[in-house]
């Protein structure tokens, strides 16, 4: 397991590539070696590179190869009238902590790769030719991109073509630019994770909408904001779909514009849409499609949403179809159903149980309010137990310190929930706080990544320094409920030699 060391300003071809001072100076020379499993390839911070890299060989699962950075400053940025990093066949490689811009084509190119992830990328101002997704996996397997930003591409943000295994995590995408651009594009592909991302077209240059999902089996979009575009999120065919706990606004242009809409591209099973606040829009949830095709819509939940700001109907229904719209909150002036008179008649997508709110924000505040109250009232409770947490922090290279803090917790229903964190509520969306020596991010599930600032750090000081967060979890209903600490140890002596 080799580390290859590459500066643009410092380093030199003829050098051997192996220490930070014999550092390479191109890609091209990197591509030249015969890279094996568990080998890393490190871009020296501050450098720029001209050229586009290719990846041609593979690692293993459990030694993957790694493109990274070192050193301090900004990231190395990756210049190409092609691709920024295009790879064919190559798996079990991890891109991360790289900054990727003004290419033709791609920022990431992948085809017939497996297991890969990108983590903590900036692309921007990719695909000149608008032919490329910023980030493109075509005919792969087993691709996580998370905490990647992408902004002002042309072409979509994502483009995920025929993919076995999808997880796209905590990323952002603004402004997706061209006649046919998205935020994400996932076609024919299946076991999709769109999980915790930030996708704004709303100053994006482009006629369609944020999230195109098209013939998709087995996917879940779930604690996504999305705003902008011509529509939110168009699942037109598919099987076993949930779209929940999203956040969807913006969407205008059209009188067909919607939040979620399916139907109009091929048969659509098994869609439960729920927990979704819905608004400033035209439709809400429309099941649609064209006249006289023969395409199916059966078992179509949409249930347990909040519908405000809307022009039109929180339901359109228009064509054949199977499901009900129940326990969902709408707003006083937005029409809550708009169902053709012969799909009435026949009574197979059934109304019931929906609630009609005087002002929907003052409603979501009392309850998000209510459960804050409740979850902080609550005292230790045998049914939830929290053991504390620490975080040793012994080296450091400028990237996030990560772990959980339910791993060693436990809960008699065997669901854990991160409700509360150093006195503030943890949102759909995660929470973000500064602290003495650092900064952290939480999200619900527990997960956490700690990025320490040095410059905070007590000059002269031996031995170490800490500090720590309180926490509060629950059994995923607030029945049952528990709180413990997390301490952060940060080791001087180790980190200043």
């Amino acid at each position: 397991m080799t580390i290859y060391y590459v500066n643009s300003a410092t380093g030199s071809d003829r050098n051997s590539g192996t220490g930070q001072n014999s550092a390479f100076a191109t890609l091209s020379k990197v591509e030249s070696l015969k890279l094996k499993p568990g080998d890393s390839v490190l871009l020296a911070k501050g450098s720029v590179f001209n050229e586009q890299f290719d990846i041609k060989y593979s690692g293993t699962e459990s030694a993957p190869i790694k493109i990274g950075s070192y050193g301090t400053g900004a990231a190395p940025v990756i210049h190409s009238n092609g691709d920024g990093i295009h790879s064919l066949y190559a798996s079990n490689i991890v891109i991360e902590n790289l900054k990727i811009s003004n290419v033709g084509s791609a920022g990431i190119y992948g085809g017939s790769v497996t297991n890969w992830t990108v983590r903590n990328v900036e692309i921007a101002k990719t695909g000149q030719s608008e032919s490329a997704g910023a980030v493109t996996f075509r005919s792969s397997k087993n691709v996580t991109v998370e905490n990647t930003k992408v902004s002002d591409v042309k072409g979509d943000g994502f483009w995920i073509e025929k993919v076995a295994g999808v997880k796209l995590i905590n990323n952002s995408v603004t402004s997706a630019n061209g006649s046919t651009a998205d935020a994400v594009q996932v076609n024919d592909s299946s076991n999709i994770l769109i999980k915790g991302n930030h996708l704004d077209q709303t100053d994006a240059s482009s006629p369609k909408g944020v999230i195109a999902l098209v013939r998709a089996t087995n996917a879940v979009i779930e604690d996504n904001v999305l705003t902008g575009g011509g529509f939110g999120i168009s699942a037109p065919a598919g099987k076993t779909i949930a779209i929940r706990d999203n956040d969807i606004s913006g969407y205008h242009g059209y009188d067909w514009s919607f939040a979620v809409g399916l139907g109009d591209q091929g048969s659509a099973r098994d869609y439960d849409i729920s927990g979704n606040h819905i608004h400033d829009g035209a439709w809400g949830v429309a099941v649609s499609g064209p006249v006289g095709a023969s395409y199916t819509r059966t078992n179509i939940k949409v249930h347990d949403n909040t519908f405000d700001d809307l022009t039109e109907a929180a339901l359109k229904v228009d064509r054949p179809a199977s499901g009900s719209f129940y326990s969902n909150t709408i707003e006083s002036g937005t029409k809550a159903t708009s169902i053709s008179p012969s799909i009435a008649e026949a009574n197979t997508f059934t109304v019931k149980d929906n609630e009609t709110v005087a002002n929907v924000s003052t409603t979501l505040a009392a309850t998000e309010t209510k459960v804050a109250a409740t979850t902080e009232a609550a005292a230790a409770d045998p049914g939830v137990a929290a053991v504390h947490d620490n975080l040793k922090i012994f080296t450091d290279n400028g990237e996030a310190h990560r772990g959980n803090l339910l791993e060693n917790d436990s809960s008699d229903n065997d669901t854990l929930v991160l409700r509360r964190f150093d006195g503030e509520s943890v949102g759909k969306h995660g929470l973000t706080l500064t602290g003495v020596y650092g900064s952290i991010h939480v999200e619900r599930d527990g997960s956490y990544a700690y990025t320490l600032d040095e410059t905070k750090l007590p000059a002269g000081h031996d031995g170490h320094v800490s500090e720590t967060f309180g926490y509060g979890i629950d059994d995923g209903n607030s029945q049952h409920s528990d709180g413990d600490t997390l301490t952060v140890f940060i080791h001087m002596d180790d980190l200043l030699r």
